[in-house]
């Protein structure tokens, strides 16, 4: 088994290689869950004594914090010369994240937004994938793009301080709290780590026990390995769906999203140093899927000022479609690219 790069138990096989497997699986099990109440209990915490907003928490620093595995990995994947599936990584997983994870939210809490908050951060999420895929369109992702894609992330940046220090203003920490503060930052860390090394384990065990049970590589690489990438967001999520926490578990999928396209796929292709090269499948089905997927968790919620459960069915409807059509191209029936 692979954990991070680095291969484990690899003189074991058989039955012994499953029952080691199966015991890394419910500790990665464990971990994720437990990662997940700790980590939005911080969070959430963070919000209330400050007054920022739980949609700005969950696009800042919650999701900076999900991302950390996929940014260390890219920028390594980036400097040993194989950033050539940077773009269709990073596109695809902006749409696990909105498809899967946003409609598994909406189905179990449909809200009320901050039109105001959230027009801003779904436009720049919507001017990232349609700015990426303009600028791919040559079949090449120019190294000076990432200046476009970067002053995307700064705008995203700055309005959110800009929020938070409004939210915050006029609100101080009191004494009993401040004396919480330590233990807080430390759970939020213990949090996140819990979760990167959980999700890491779960993958990297249900590959093993998938592959060992006779389940074939395309169907382990389309679902465990997909849903790999995604879940410290969609553990996240879960988390915050049990806390009723939906502002924080929005506003963490949104930033994913705006970070994964304007920042990492980015700084994989300065570190590349060279043009990152996209496929004829990324241009002609996996941008499209993930422009539609963005625009109808978007436009409807800014129309609408909240987020109706008829999106969050839409969305599991097109993961579920979108899934499909990968598996029968890679088998051969259909010819998506």
């Amino acid at each position: 088994m692979e954990f991070f790069g680095f291969t484990f138990f690899d003189s074991l096989e058989g039955g012994a290689l499953l029952g080691v497997a199966a015991g890394i699986f419910l500790v990665g099990l464990f971990l994720t869950i437990k990662g997940g109440d700790w980590f939005v209990d911080s969070a959430s915490w963070f919000a209330e004594v400050t007054g920022i907003p739980k949609f700005v928490v969950g696009a800042t620093i919650v999701s900076f914090a999900t991302t950390l595995p996929e940014l260390l990995v890219s920028v390594r994947a980036a400097m040993n010369g194989s950033a050539q599936l940077a773009i269709g990584n990073a596109v695809g997983s902006v749409t696990a994240n909105t498809t899967l994870i946003m409609g598994v939210s909406l189905v179990a809490i449909a809200g009320v937004v901050s039109r105001k908050e959230f027009s801003l951060k779904g436009g720049l999420l919507l001017a990232a994938i349609i700015g990426l895929t303009v600028l791919s369109l040559g079949g090449l992702l120019p190294v000076w793009s990432a200046y476009v894609l970067w002053a995307i992330f700064a705008i995203f940046m700055i309005s959110n301080l800009i929020e938070g220090k409004k939210g915050a203003a006029g609100d101080t920490i009191d004494s009993f709290e401040k004396k919480e503060l330590p233990a807080k930052i430390l759970f939020f860390l213990l949090g996140t780590a819990s979760i990167v090394f959980g999700a890491e384990f779960l993958v990297s065990s249900g590959k093993t026990i998938a592959a060992g049970i006779g389940i074939s590589e395309t169907i382990i690489g389309f679902t465990v390995i997909a849903l790999g990438t995604s879940l410290p967001e969609l553990v996240t999520t879960l988390t915050a769906i049990r806390k009723k926490e939906n502002s924080l578990s929005v506003g963490n999928i949104v930033g994913a999203n705006i970070i994964d396209t304007t920042l990492i796929l980015p700084l994989c292709a300065v570190i590349n140093g060279e043009p990152l090269p996209v496929e004829n499948i990324n241009l002609v089905f996996d941008f499209p899927v993930c422009i539609a997927a963005c625009a109808l968790a978007i436009v409807p919620t800014v129309i609408q000022g909240r987020f109706k459960k008829w999106q969050g069915y839409a969305l599991l409807g097109v993961y579920a479609l979108y899934m499909l059509l990968l598996v029968l191209n890679e088998t051969g029936v259909v010819a998506l690219g």
